[in-house]
Protein backbone atom coordinates (compact mmCIF):
# COMPACT_ATOMS: atom_id res chain seq x y z
CA UNK A 1 0.00 0.00 0.00
CA UNK A 2 1.70 3.37 -0.98
CA UNK A 3 1.70 6.32 1.15
CA UNK A 4 1.81 9.83 0.61
CA UNK A 5 4.85 11.49 2.65
CA UNK A 6 6.92 14.24 4.12
CA UNK A 7 3.90 16.91 3.90
CA UNK A 8 5.23 19.96 4.93
CA UNK A 9 3.18 23.13 3.17
CA UNK A 10 -0.05 24.18 4.38
CA UNK A 11 -1.44 25.20 1.32
CA UNK A 12 -0.41 22.92 -1.07
CA UNK A 13 -2.81 24.25 -4.10
CA UNK A 14 -0.90 27.44 -4.97
CA UNK A 15 0.77 26.08 -8.15
CA UNK A 16 1.43 23.21 -10.39
CA UNK A 17 1.83 19.66 -9.65
CA UNK A 18 3.68 17.10 -11.04
CA UNK A 19 4.24 13.51 -10.47
CA UNK A 20 7.30 11.99 -11.35
CA UNK A 21 7.92 7.69 -10.94
CA UNK A 22 11.29 6.66 -10.34
CA UNK A 23 12.28 9.44 -9.27
CA UNK A 24 14.70 8.20 -5.89
CA UNK A 25 17.74 8.75 -7.48
CA UNK A 26 19.39 9.93 -11.53
CA UNK A 27 17.42 11.32 -13.89
CA UNK A 28 14.20 11.39 -12.04
CA UNK A 29 15.55 12.61 -9.08
CA UNK A 30 17.17 15.65 -11.20
CA UNK A 31 14.09 16.32 -13.22
CA UNK A 32 12.48 16.60 -9.99
CA UNK A 33 14.59 18.83 -8.66
CA UNK A 34 14.85 20.89 -11.29
CA UNK A 35 11.13 20.87 -11.47
CA UNK A 36 11.16 22.42 -8.12
CA UNK A 37 13.48 25.21 -8.87
CA UNK A 38 10.96 26.54 -11.39
CA UNK A 39 7.83 26.56 -8.94
CA UNK A 40 6.36 23.24 -9.64
CA UNK A 41 5.29 20.88 -6.40
CA UNK A 42 6.76 17.90 -7.03
CA UNK A 43 5.22 14.28 -5.80
CA UNK A 44 8.42 11.64 -6.15
CA UNK A 45 7.04 7.93 -7.10
CA UNK A 46 9.24 5.48 -6.15
CA UNK A 47 9.49 1.84 -5.01
CA UNK A 48 12.59 2.65 -2.58
CA UNK A 49 10.47 3.91 0.29
CA UNK A 50 13.57 4.34 2.52
CA UNK A 51 15.74 6.50 -0.01
CA UNK A 52 12.53 7.84 -1.69
CA UNK A 53 11.64 9.78 2.10
CA UNK A 54 14.97 10.89 2.35
CA UNK A 55 15.36 12.86 -1.34
CA UNK A 56 12.35 14.69 -0.61
CA UNK A 57 13.10 15.71 2.78
CA UNK A 58 16.21 16.61 0.71
CA UNK A 59 14.70 18.49 -2.01
CA UNK A 60 12.40 21.04 0.71
CA UNK A 61 8.98 21.75 1.66
CA UNK A 62 7.80 21.35 -2.14
CA UNK A 63 8.43 17.90 -2.99
CA UNK A 64 6.78 14.94 -1.70
CA UNK A 65 7.08 11.34 -1.56
CA UNK A 66 4.73 8.22 -2.95
CA UNK A 67 5.26 4.58 -2.75
CA UNK A 68 4.67 2.93 -5.78
CA UNK A 69 5.33 0.04 -7.73
CA UNK A 70 4.27 1.41 -11.04
CA UNK A 71 3.44 -1.96 -12.51
CA UNK A 72 0.80 -3.07 -10.45
CA UNK A 73 -2.17 -1.25 -10.85
CA UNK A 74 -3.53 -1.27 -7.78
CA UNK A 75 -0.66 0.84 -6.41
CA UNK A 76 -0.82 3.37 -9.27
CA UNK A 77 -4.29 3.97 -8.45
CA UNK A 78 -3.85 4.39 -5.03
CA UNK A 79 -0.79 6.67 -5.39
CA UNK A 80 -2.59 9.09 -7.64
CA UNK A 81 -5.83 9.03 -5.65
CA UNK A 82 -3.44 10.08 -2.66
CA UNK A 83 -1.90 12.92 -5.13
CA UNK A 84 -5.52 14.16 -5.88
CA UNK A 85 -6.66 13.96 -1.67
CA UNK A 86 -3.51 16.36 -1.07
CA UNK A 87 -3.29 18.74 -3.53
CA UNK A 88 -6.92 18.97 -5.62
CA UNK A 89 -5.46 18.68 -9.01
CA UNK A 90 -2.48 17.41 -11.61
CA UNK A 91 -0.83 18.79 -13.93
CA UNK A 92 1.66 16.70 -15.09
CA UNK A 93 3.25 13.04 -15.40
CA UNK A 94 6.93 12.22 -15.55
CA UNK A 95 6.97 8.52 -16.55
CA UNK A 96 10.69 7.67 -15.69
CA UNK A 97 10.38 4.53 -13.56
CA UNK A 98 12.70 1.48 -15.49
CA UNK A 99 14.67 -1.47 -15.18
CA UNK A 100 17.59 0.83 -15.96
CA UNK A 101 20.21 -1.97 -16.22
CA UNK A 102 19.68 -2.80 -20.45
CA UNK A 103 21.49 -6.11 -20.86
CA UNK A 104 19.78 -9.07 -19.91
CA UNK A 105 20.99 -12.99 -20.04
CA UNK A 106 21.45 -13.88 -24.13
CA UNK A 107 18.66 -14.80 -25.62
CA UNK A 108 18.71 -18.91 -25.09
CA UNK A 109 18.68 -17.79 -21.22
CA UNK A 110 16.74 -15.46 -20.83
CA UNK A 111 13.47 -16.78 -19.14
CA UNK A 112 9.87 -15.52 -19.47
CA UNK A 113 9.43 -14.09 -16.00
CA UNK A 114 12.53 -11.64 -16.12
CA UNK A 115 10.97 -10.66 -19.37
CA UNK A 116 7.51 -10.02 -18.53
CA UNK A 117 9.12 -8.36 -15.26
CA UNK A 118 11.09 -5.32 -17.22
CA UNK A 119 8.22 -4.95 -20.01
CA UNK A 120 5.80 -4.49 -16.58
CA UNK A 121 7.42 -1.75 -15.36
CA UNK A 122 9.11 0.42 -18.43
CA UNK A 123 5.90 -0.26 -20.60
CA UNK A 124 2.89 -1.06 -19.29
CA UNK A 125 3.98 0.83 -15.77
CA UNK A 126 3.55 3.72 -18.48
CA UNK A 127 0.00 2.95 -19.65
CA UNK A 128 -1.35 2.34 -16.06
CA UNK A 129 0.00 5.81 -15.19
CA UNK A 130 -1.58 7.51 -18.27
CA UNK A 131 -4.81 5.74 -17.55
CA UNK A 132 -5.49 6.40 -13.99
CA UNK A 133 -3.74 10.18 -14.99
CA UNK A 134 -5.33 11.15 -17.82
CA UNK A 135 -8.79 12.21 -16.40
CA UNK A 136 -7.16 15.00 -14.14
CA UNK A 137 -4.12 15.82 -17.00
CA UNK A 138 -7.38 16.67 -19.08
CA UNK A 139 -8.59 19.42 -16.67
CA UNK A 140 -5.77 21.17 -16.81
CA UNK A 141 -4.76 21.01 -20.13
CA UNK A 142 -1.85 19.10 -18.80
CA UNK A 143 1.24 17.17 -20.07
CA UNK A 144 3.14 13.47 -19.91
CA UNK A 145 6.84 13.27 -20.93
CA UNK A 146 8.11 9.72 -21.11
CA UNK A 147 11.46 8.84 -20.05
CA UNK A 148 12.47 6.11 -23.12
CA UNK A 149 15.73 5.35 -24.85
CA UNK A 150 18.01 5.65 -27.74
CA UNK A 151 18.00 1.81 -27.63
CA UNK A 152 14.54 1.57 -28.80
CA UNK A 153 16.13 2.34 -32.34
CA UNK A 154 20.13 1.43 -32.02
CA UNK A 155 20.23 -1.97 -29.89
CA UNK A 156 22.96 -4.00 -29.09
CA UNK A 157 23.42 -7.77 -27.64
CA UNK A 158 21.48 -9.32 -24.72
CA UNK A 159 19.51 -6.22 -24.71
CA UNK A 160 16.32 -7.70 -26.18
CA UNK A 161 13.74 -7.21 -23.88
CA UNK A 162 14.74 -3.31 -23.11
CA UNK A 163 14.86 -2.52 -26.29
CA UNK A 164 11.50 -3.91 -26.72
CA UNK A 165 10.28 -1.72 -23.86
CA UNK A 166 11.44 1.04 -24.98
CA UNK A 167 10.46 0.80 -28.37
CA UNK A 168 7.26 0.34 -27.35
CA UNK A 169 7.02 3.38 -25.02
CA UNK A 170 7.85 5.70 -28.25
CA UNK A 171 5.26 3.82 -30.10
CA UNK A 172 2.64 3.85 -26.40
CA UNK A 173 3.83 7.98 -26.50
CA UNK A 174 2.33 8.38 -30.19
CA UNK A 175 -0.71 6.49 -29.41
CA UNK A 176 -1.30 8.52 -26.31
CA UNK A 177 -1.01 12.07 -28.00
CA UNK A 178 -4.02 11.09 -30.76
CA UNK A 179 -6.00 9.37 -27.62
CA UNK A 180 -5.49 12.29 -25.15
CA UNK A 181 -5.04 14.96 -27.66
CA UNK A 182 -6.82 18.30 -27.33
CA UNK A 183 -6.07 18.33 -23.66
CA UNK A 184 -3.13 16.18 -22.92
CA UNK A 185 0.32 16.61 -24.37
CA UNK A 186 2.15 13.67 -24.79
CA UNK A 187 5.98 13.30 -25.59
CA UNK A 188 8.87 11.47 -25.26
CA UNK A 189 12.78 12.22 -24.16
CA UNK A 190 14.99 9.24 -25.11
CA UNK A 191 18.90 9.69 -23.49
CA UNK A 192 21.60 8.33 -25.03
CA UNK A 193 24.39 7.95 -22.83
CA UNK A 194 23.97 9.76 -19.86
CA UNK A 195 26.17 9.97 -16.28
CA UNK A 196 23.52 9.37 -14.13
CA UNK A 197 25.87 8.50 -11.28
CA UNK A 198 25.97 9.75 -7.91
CA UNK A 199 28.03 13.02 -7.97
CA UNK A 200 30.42 10.99 -5.76
CA UNK A 201 30.98 7.83 -7.64
CA UNK A 202 31.76 10.58 -10.47
CA UNK A 203 34.43 11.84 -8.80
CA UNK A 204 35.64 8.07 -7.54
CA UNK A 205 35.55 7.27 -11.43
CA UNK A 206 35.87 9.99 -13.79
CA UNK A 207 35.23 9.11 -17.40
CA UNK A 208 38.18 9.09 -19.76
CA UNK A 209 38.87 11.44 -22.85
CA UNK A 210 37.79 8.82 -24.95
CA UNK A 211 34.37 8.38 -23.17
CA UNK A 212 33.77 12.36 -23.70
CA UNK A 213 35.35 12.15 -27.22
CA UNK A 214 32.21 9.80 -28.38
CA UNK A 215 30.35 12.68 -28.56
CA UNK A 216 30.32 15.59 -31.56
CA UNK A 217 29.43 17.97 -28.65
CA UNK A 218 32.93 16.96 -26.41
CA UNK A 219 30.89 15.64 -23.16
CA UNK A 220 28.92 13.04 -21.91
CA UNK A 221 25.36 13.87 -21.10
CA UNK A 222 23.96 14.56 -17.47
CA UNK A 223 21.10 14.05 -15.63
CA UNK A 224 20.37 17.94 -16.24
CA UNK A 225 20.87 18.21 -19.84
CA UNK A 226 17.46 15.99 -20.23
CA UNK A 227 15.70 17.69 -17.02
CA UNK A 228 16.42 21.06 -18.69
CA UNK A 229 14.62 19.02 -21.81
CA UNK A 230 11.53 17.19 -19.68
CA UNK A 231 11.18 20.94 -18.14
CA UNK A 232 10.77 22.71 -21.21
CA UNK A 233 8.03 20.54 -22.80
CA UNK A 234 5.85 20.73 -19.35
CA UNK A 235 5.72 24.10 -20.08
CA UNK A 236 3.56 26.86 -22.19
CA UNK A 237 6.57 27.57 -24.28
CA UNK A 238 6.00 23.75 -25.32
CA UNK A 239 2.14 24.28 -25.98
CA UNK A 240 2.36 23.58 -29.67
CA UNK A 241 4.68 20.11 -29.03
CA UNK A 242 2.80 16.83 -28.37
CA UNK A 243 3.83 12.94 -30.00
CA UNK A 244 7.46 13.69 -30.26
CA UNK A 245 10.43 12.09 -29.68
CA UNK A 246 13.34 13.97 -28.09
CA UNK A 247 17.07 12.28 -28.72
CA UNK A 248 19.34 13.37 -25.81
CA UNK A 249 22.67 12.10 -27.08
CA UNK A 250 25.56 14.43 -27.58
CA UNK A 251 25.03 13.53 -31.89
CA UNK A 252 26.20 10.15 -31.28
CA UNK A 253 23.94 7.91 -32.82
CA UNK A 254 24.44 10.10 -35.95
CA UNK A 255 27.89 10.14 -35.54
CA UNK A 256 27.84 6.17 -35.02
CA UNK A 257 25.41 6.00 -38.35
CA UNK A 258 27.91 8.19 -40.54
CA UNK A 259 31.03 7.58 -39.41
CA UNK A 260 33.42 6.79 -41.59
Amino acid sequence: MSMLEWRTNDSPNNGRVALVTGAARGIGLGISAWLITEGWQVVLADIDRERGSKVARALGENAWFVVMDVAKEDQVSVGVAEVLGQFGRLDALVCNAAISDPHTPPLESLDLKRWNRLLAVNLTGAMLLAKHCAPYLRGHRGAIVNIASTRASQSEADCEAYAASKGGLVALTHALSISLAPEVRVNCVSPGWIDSRDPSQQRLEPLSVFDHAQHPVGRVGTVEDVAAQVAWLLSDAAGFVTGQEFVIDGGMSRKMIYQD
